[in-house]
């Protein structure tokens, strides 16, 4: 069995070295520290990942317009509004092609969830989770449930992770909400962080093969799981730990993803 010692020790001087809350922005996750109850960050998070993508400025605006028109508390407007009250709210929104009626149609479903589940983590919780081998089975019961849960058929904000694809902005509300350090804020318990699977984008996807913990070509969930697993040897107990430092290669300019891959490439050789 490789000795992946040295490995684990780069990864780890990395993260001490840029997993710092200073260093998030810009980043939809910043959208979550002001929300210090579980009971709106959850729903904070959850706003933020489904609207990650496109530029990180339309992103940020985006959501900020979201939680602008939520009047910053989300869980307590969610509990009181009715459903037309929140198509008007939304009227004229857009983020890139999504529009007003689906922004209102998702935060519709979100609130019938909270209503009937009581928050959106007790929505992910399964009887038999423990013999689940990662997150996916709890994101799919999620999925299908809020959908059911507010008429949804389908929609551009909730993708089905059981349609092959990597699911990115589901697998990152999970590292938020899930993990809990100097960067991701957590408060959840229903999923450990064991079970958590690498938010794949073209990023993360980028360096893990430069790192040659893959020579899958295409991001999706396939290689989502092949990388998390290489990740998992390394750090059984919190395979998505180096998401966010390995992720700021190509997106700060004061971190070297050669410099990286070619000591860890070196450190994996006898």
């Amino acid at each position: 069995m490789p000795d992946h010692t040295h490995q684990r020790a780069l990864l780890d001087a990395l993260y001490a070295a840029h997993n710092r809350r200073a260093l998030v922005h810009p980043d939809p996750l910043e959208t979550l520290y002001p929300f210090e109850d579980t009971a709106d960050r959850e729903i904070v998070g959850l706003v933020a990942a489904v609207l990650a993508f496109g530029g990180v400025g339309q992103i940020l605006k985006s959501i900020h317009l979201v939680l602008t028109r939520l009047d910053q508390r989300p869980r307590a407007f969610l509990d009181a509004v009715d459903r037309a009250t929140l198509k008007r709210r939304f009227r004229g929104f857009r983020h890139r092609w999504v529009d007003g009626d689906d922004m209102a149609g998702f935060l519709w479903a979100v609130r019938e969830t909270v209503r009937i589940e009581g928050s959106l983590e007790a929505a992910m919780r399964m009887e038999d989770a423990a013999s689940t081998e990662d997150a996916m089975p709890h994101l799919v019961q999620f999925v299908s449930r809020t959908r059911r849960y507010g008429g949804l058929d389908g929609g551009p904000l909730l993708s089905d992770p059981s349609a092959g694809s990597a699911c990115k902005r589901l697998h990152l509300y999970l590292r938020w909400m899930i993990r809990s350090d100097d960067v991701d804020p957590g408060g959840w318990s229903v999923i450990p962080p064991s079970k958590l699977v690498v938010p794949l984008d073209t990023h993360m996807h980028r360096i893990a093969r430069e790192m040659k913990l893959t020579r899958r070509k295409q991001a999706n969930l396939k290689t989502a799981l092949e990388i998390t697993a290489a990740f998992k040897r390394l750090c059984p107990e919190d395979p998505v730990r180096y998401d966010f430092v390995l992720t700021r290669f190509g997106i700060r300019k004061d971190a070297s993803r050669e410099t990286f891959v070619e000591q860890y490439r070196c450190a994996d050789r006898p």
